[in-house]
């Protein structure tokens, strides 16, 4: 028989029951469970009458149990925060943090807005970077951590605040970082914001499954899919399409990214990745969600992100300013609010 990943309902590492308690860690045993044991990770774990004479009695007993007690302070820590957004890929490689940089500045494009971003990619903090605000560090205050301001209406948080060297490696494992999210959830002083959007690794795995539980008590508005055009990067994207609705998060949209190559001095537009399978077009039809459009591969994005400069404000005139505005419009559709406010024809003209 082929090996297989099928997992029964009561194994600790089921989808279901990873699902369900995602942040649970299995304690560290001294001793083979024995035969009538409850489970290390239930509620009698350390109590049961089968436990008496247990070598593991102790620390069964005392493992954490039940849900994170922190999250209802997440939860008030966030109650100005109007609109919750992550930014999803599955797949590494596809622009996804680009993506959300670009997307942050869409928003602020409109002076009214304010907007945070969150970088939850631990191993690859590149959104200080690409927002300017890589040489700044964090604030330590009564009120709690202060976000760097990237513009007078764009807030952000990211781990490379923290290290002692910008090239410095991050080698954590899962709960260090879980622990990080966390904080960066319930320490910062986001204070009122119209959009946080949270931009996460590739995978599924647990910075999603961290940020999914810490969020859902205060409320997720959903995901974006990034995507480019190759069956290669659509593959994963099912992938991260079938984690968001086993997790009950709402997939908002589908944005193909990289759909094709801007000529930077007649800005003619040409196909670089071919769309093999039809893209993320016929991706999104598939899947029964919306297609929020396609952002071209304009070589003054790479440009403008290192940076660290708005592209709206550098290449106003780009083809990929004007899909990315087309983004923004069909998001706030989705969210339920009126794209000629999020998105005024005055920011348009800007």
């Amino acid at each position: 028989m082929a090996p297989s990943l099928e997992a029964t309902s009561a194994d600790p590492d089921s989808v279901a029951s990873v699902l369900a308690n995602p942040l649970l860690q299995k304690p560290n045993l001294v001793a083979p469970e024995p035969e009538h044991c409850p489970g290390p990770e239930s509620q009698q774990a350390g109590k049961a009458d089968s436990c008496a004479g247990c070598p593991n009695q102790a620390i069964c007993a005392s493992a954490p149990k039940g849900p994170d007690p922190d999250i209802p302070l997440i939860t008030a820590r966030l109650s100005g925060v109007k609109h919750k957004i992550l930014i999803l890929s599955g797949k590494g490689g596809v622009g996804k943090s680009t993506f959300t940089s670009l997307l942050a500045h869409a928003f602020a494009t409109n002076a009214e807005q304010t907007v945070g971003v969150m970088d939850t990619d631990i191993c690859g903090p590149s959104i200080p970077k690409m927002l300017g605000v890589e040489s700044e560090t964090i604030h330590v205050s009564s009120a709690g951590w202060s976000p760097a301001w990237a513009m007078d209406n764009l807030a952000v948080m990211s781990i490379q605040f923290m290290l002692p060297n910008r090239d410095d490696a991050i080698i954590w494992r899962g709960p260090k970082k879980n622990g990080l999210i966390k904080q960066f959830l319930k320490d910062v002083e986001w204070g009122d914001l119209d959009f946080l959007l949270v931009d996460t690794p590739p995978g599924t795995s647990d910075e999603h499954l961290s940020v999914n539980t810490y969020l859902k008590e205060s409320g997720i508005d959903g995901a974006v899919m990034v995507t480019t055009p190759q069956e290669v990067s659509l593959l994963d994207v099912r992938k991260e399409i079938d984690f968001c609705r086993k997790a009950g998060i709402r997939v908002l949209g589908l944005v193909e990214n990289m759909s094709g190559f801007v000529c930077p001095k007649c800005t003619h537009e040409s196909d670089i990745f071919k769309a093999t399978t039809g893209g993320g077009r016929k991706l999104a039809e598939e899947m029964g969600i919306a297609f929020l459009g396609s952002v071209p591969l304009d070589p003054r994005i790479g440009m403008a992100c290192d940076y660290g400069e708005s592209f709206f404000d550098s290449f106003p005139d780009s083809p990929a300013c004007a899909a990315l505005k087309g983004v923004v419009k069909g998001l706030a559709t989705e969210i339920g609010l009126d794209p000629k406010v999020v998105m005024p024809e005055e920011a348009n003209d800007a």
